[in-house]
């Protein structure tokens, strides 16, 4: 039933109300319907969440009106400029404080005008405040398994894949024994190989790796097609996470920085999508169990 919450706050004259908008324009605010009559004229200024905080006992040391911010050095800069740059009036600014920390973890200036008004600008010090809840996956691997299937051709570099995924499961908490490796001659049997280790449900998730170059090929792009179909069809047919750790590069030159030489290793970062993965469909599983108890019962 709520749709919105509105705030409503007094300033001195019509041109503090224009200064004011410019200001508020210029900081971010989506402009919204105003109104105007013989008795007096408002602007609305629209923010993305609105919140109403109801307190009892002592009032907190803070404006009535509070604007959450990101980036609040940019804003107080902002802020400062406009300040300065209006003429000396009766209704301005009086006065500009300097950010500072507070006691409630956030960062915070405020804005004094002659009509009485005050507004202060915050920033709170904790990085996932209001961040969207979201289900995300843990990267520790301890008690899971894992498949690797990994390509002998092209050894050089595939060998280095295997490296790094090898490297992301030990450091995730992953036992030794709970990795399985199976060799296929080249990237064209991965699917194959990925298929089998996926219906056998003994696995969290499946890490693919393997490499094509498109100089030693003249069938490069139908190779690569059906690798990553195939891939993504076990997966989806399956339900098991399969990452994928497949290069596609023009030369060996260029696949060799990408495992492991400047580009990073994408064994490394296949696995760690792979733990994630395994991860996010555990959370996901335990969530719908409940639900699915209630309908069968």
């Amino acid at each position: 039933m709520i749709k919105g919450m509105t705030t409503v706050a007094h300033v001195a004259s019509e041109e503090a109300l224009t200064q004011l908008g410019e200001l508020f324009r210029a900081l971010g605010f989506e402009t919204g319907k105003g109104w105007s009559d013989e008795g007096g004229k408002g602007a609305a200024f629209l923010a993305p969440v609105g919140n109403l905080e109801l307190v009892t006992g002592r009032t907190p040391a803070v404006p009535s009106l509070l604007v959450e911010v990101t980036q609040i050095d940019a804003v107080y800069a902002a802020v400062k400029s406009w300040a300065a740059a209006q003429k000396p009036s009766n209704d301005g600014v009086t006065k500009l404080s300097e950010t500072a920390l507070s006691h409630w973890n956030s960062r915070v200036f405020t804005v004094d005008f002659a009509s009485g008004l005050t507004i202060g600008f915050w920033e709170s010090e904790n990085v996932l405040h209001n961040r969207p809840i979201a289900v995300e996956g843990d990267l520790s691997a301890a008690g899971k398994r894992f498949a690797i299937v990994v390509a002998r051709w092209n050894a050089v570099i595939t060998d280095r894949l295997l490296h790094g995924s090898l490297d992301a499961l030990h450091r995730s908490g992953c036992a030794r024994a709970n990795i399985e490796i199976v060799r296929v001659p080249g990237a064209w049997e991965i699917p194959s190989a990925a298929r089998i280790l996926a219906e056998t449900k003994r696995f969290h998730a499946i890490i693919t790796l393997g490499v094509l170059l498109r100089g030693e090929t003249a069938h490069y792009e139908a190779i690569y097609t059906e690798v990553a179909r195939g891939i993504g069809q076990s997966q989806q047919e399956t339900g098991v996470p399969h990452a994928f750790g497949v290069l596609t590069c023009e030369t060996l030159e260029q696949a060799l920085d990408r495992a492991g030489l400047k580009a990073g290793n994408k064994g490394f970062e296949a696995a760690i999508a792979a733990i994630e993965m395994a991860s996010i469909q555990e959370k996901l599983t335990a969530r719908q169990q409940p639900e699915n108890a209630e309908v069968n019962a």
